[in-house]
């Protein structure tokens, strides 16, 4: 279709899905707003997925957009800006990491979290790794990701009318996700096939385009295998453990055989957390038959080129598998290592003489890697006492477990509006520096009024998207009662505090309700009122977690709360993106030192809210007193009763003698000065150094050169 001004249509449609399928749009606002632009509605209804929203629009509309929109200009412009920034080649990587890009970095991950259009992340672990994709991609470095992709996702939480939580798996149509499929140049599908038992399995696989960067995922999901095969990729962190080895040895094994498919051969292997670690025996075994190496020299090499990220603090969260099953899945890659069973079994194992010690991920990941490390400075404290048995004759602080503080990627989390305020008062490409200091001492220029006013602006959209959010799954079972009160739910004029997270037990999100009596008194405050906006899901197996959701959705019910607190259903990467950039303070109370890190309140910070968080993970080596509020002063009690009790008084003594305070302490135009004062001191001092590109520069000098380089750290 073609107008009178000479519009093709076919190519503007055809442009429009060039920039939907690469997620550079996912950081770049104008480029977003092309898609939303079109049609406001259609681009909200589908989850700001630009693939589904272009197979929505009907060319009539898109013609007629395009003529008052003057599309085929913005595209063109985005489409320059784009060219520009992958034919770059005066980036940060090509200065500081050159050594690399002969042979790239190979990232496993079981989970990747770039947008919620992309439903293949659960949480904080994907959150992280889709901001490392991001900041590699804007640095310049030669990166692939690999993954899984899941066919129905992880689960969306659907509370009944009692605020239990449900678990709903619907389909995911691949054809309308922001990827491609890969295809071989004959036409044919890209296959990896893989053993499991006595069986092979085949996954077909997906690209996605993340800037400069290729994220390739793999899905069972073809018609070859068997309709068991078939469901492994179905799920995130679904099913039994039969399902969990299946999924772990497609991410580790038949990932690192598709890099052989591709024609990569990586320099680095990044394991994100112990889901990826069989990538390492893959690695050996294609090296033993390659190079002729028996295992020991093929283990070796393999281990001077691999690096290891561990996320968790909890020994439940480490995956570990029965000799059984380790033998029944993986027994024919232990003969082509020419290893017997228990030599086997010894990679991980702590003490490998224990034949009854089940296999542990984390530890074949810890003994076949070069670097290895903590999410933060805690984190890593945490990491050596809780692996120290895997080094026998060394003192605990000797414990070749390091830490890389993690980062959010700032451009995907930071709010358009205050984005806008940055480039005004910072310096000329303030986002290519944001690793300096410097970088951000505009901070200071800026006019307390104009910051109080754009951070009230944000504050006004959330309570509007969690209106109406509370408003659509209220319809959805039936509950037209709460849809038609959802118009009168908080005020967006006064303190609106935010908790979002994993409803694990140890994160604590009942501690507010610990003390019932204060937390009505302040709700019922008509002078310095607040307001809580909870969020976040618990894992399908945990009861606990669910009885802590539905006595929040219960509180929030009752006739005095007022419509002050409410739980927003299904937290996904929108919920907290609107939360972060919205809320004034983030709380963060898990049980100390039981929060890796915790990345959120670094996305609030970026915004001008502040945190209000126990003295761990990075709170832990960010809090100066000045920048932020602290719960307790990170002093542990033996007792878990007792830390309770007394980390519930000091929420609750910091709320009412500092917080609230100095939140209302306002002038005459109604600008708290003191709390902006505070807010442009917390981006000064922690913005440059809690972002992704901070921290995939660690990595890069800290971790990817050292085993790109190929020297060999023994593990003693």
């Amino acid at each position: 279709m073609t107008n009178s001004r000479g519009i093709d249509v076919a190519d503007l449609r055809a442009r429009l899905s060039e920039l939907a399928h690469n997620l550079y749009w996912t950081w770049h606002p104008d480029v977003a707003m092309l898609f939303a632009g079109i049609d406001s509605n259609a681009w909200r209804d589908s989850n700001h997925n630009p693939v589904t929203f272009l197979q929505k629009i009907s060319d009539e509309t898109l013609l007629e957009r395009a003529i008052a929109m003057s599309l085929e200009t913005r595209i063109s412009s985005a489409f320059h800006l784009l060219k520009n920034y992958l034919n770059d080649e005066h980036t940060w990587a090509h200065s500081h990491a050159g050594a690399l890009f002969t042979r790239p970095i190979a990232y496993f991950s079981m989970e990747f979290g770039l947008h919620e259009s992309l439903p293949i992340y659960s949480g904080g672990l994907g959150i992280l790794a889709g901001d490392h994709l991001k900041s590699a991609s804007d640095l310049g470095a030669p990166l692939i990701g690999v993954g899984l992709l899941y066919g129905r996702g992880y689960f969306h939480q659907v509370l009944d009318n009692d605020g239990y939580q449900n678990e709903r798996y619907p389909p995911v149509n691949r054809n309308q996700l922001p990827m491609r499929k890969l295809y071989n140049r004959d036409g044919s599908e890209v296959r990896v096939t893989i053993r499991l038992d006595h069986r092979h399995i085949q996954a077909c696989v997906w690209e996605v385009v993340v800037g400069r960067i290729r994220l390739y995922l793999l899905d069972a999901d073809v018609p070859e295998n068997t309709t068991d095969d078939r469901t492994i990729t179905t799920q995130l962190y679904g099913g039994d453990e039969r399902v969990r080895i299946a999924q772990e040895t497609l991410l580790g094994i038949g990932g690192f055989s598709l890099l052989e498919t591709l024609g990569v051969k990586p320099g680095v292997i990044h394991l994100n957390e112990g889901h990826c670690a069989f990538a390492i025996l893959e690695a050996v075994r294609q090296r033993m038959a390659e190079d002729g190496l028996g295992f020991i020299e093929a283990f070796r090499e393999i281990k001077s080129c691999t690096v290891f990220t561990t996320h968790t603090p909890v020994e439940a969260g480490h995956d570990r598998f029965s000799a059984a099953l380790m033998e029944e899945h993986l027994g024919w890659m232990r003969e082509q290592l020419g290893l017997t069973q228990r030599e086997f079994m010894a990679l991980g194992r702590v003490n490998p003489l224990n034949d009854n010690e089940t296999f542990c991920m984390t530890v074949l990941a810890l003994k076949g890697s070069v670097k290895r490390n903590g999410v933060s400075h805690l984190h890593g404290r945490v990491s050596r006492k809780m692996w120290n048995g895997l080094f026998p004759d060394r003192p605990e602080d000797e414990v070749p477990i390091g830490h890389i503080t993690n980062g959010v990627h700032v451009l995907s989390w930071l709010a358009p509006p205050m984005n806008q305020l940055l480039q005004r008062y910072t310096q000329r490409e303030w986002e290519k520096h944001m690793c300096f200091p410097d970088a951000w001492s505009g901070i200071e220029r800026i006019n307390d009024q104009e910051l109080w006013e754009t951070h009230t602006i944000l504050r006004h959209r959330l309570i509007e998207y969690v209106r109406r959010r509370i408003r659509e799954t209220a319809l959805g079972r039936g509950d037209r009662q709460t849809a038609e009160g959802a118009v009168s739910l908080l005020n967006p004029n006064i303190l609106t505090i935010g908790f979002a997270r994993r409803f694990a037990t140890y994160k604590r999100a009942w501690l507010l309700f610990h003390e019932r009596e204060r937390l009505l008194r302040l709700l019922a405050d008509a002078k310095h009122p607040v307001q809580f906006i909870f969020a976040g899901k618990a894992h399908p197996r945990d009861e606990a977690g669910k009885k802590i959701i539905r006595e929040i959705v219960q509180f929030s019910r009752l006739p005095e709360v007022n419509g002050r607190v409410v739980f927003v259903e299904d937290y996904d990467y929108s919920v907290a993106r609107h939360l972060v950039q919205g809320v004034d303070l983030w709380i963060n109370n898990p049980i100390r030192p039981l929060e890796a890190c915790g990345t959120s309140g670094q996305k609030v910070l970026l915004n001008g809210g502040l945190n209000l968080s126990v003295l761990d993970g990075w709170w832990a080596e960010a809090y100066d007193g000045k920048n932020g509020f602290a719960i307790g002063d990170g002093r542990v009690h033996a007792n878990e009763k007792v830390q309770n009790e007394r980390d519930a008084k000091a929420l609750f003594d910091t709320l009412e003698n500092e917080v609230i305070p100095l939140f209302y302490e306002q002038d005459e135009y109604n600008v708290p000065r003191e709390w902006t004062r505070r807010m442009k001191h917390a981006i000064l001092t922690l913005a440059w150094r809690f972002n992704a590109d901070r921290m995939v520069m660690d990595y890069v000098t800290q971790c990817y050169l050292h085993a790109g380089g190929g020297v060999s750290a023994e593990l003693k």
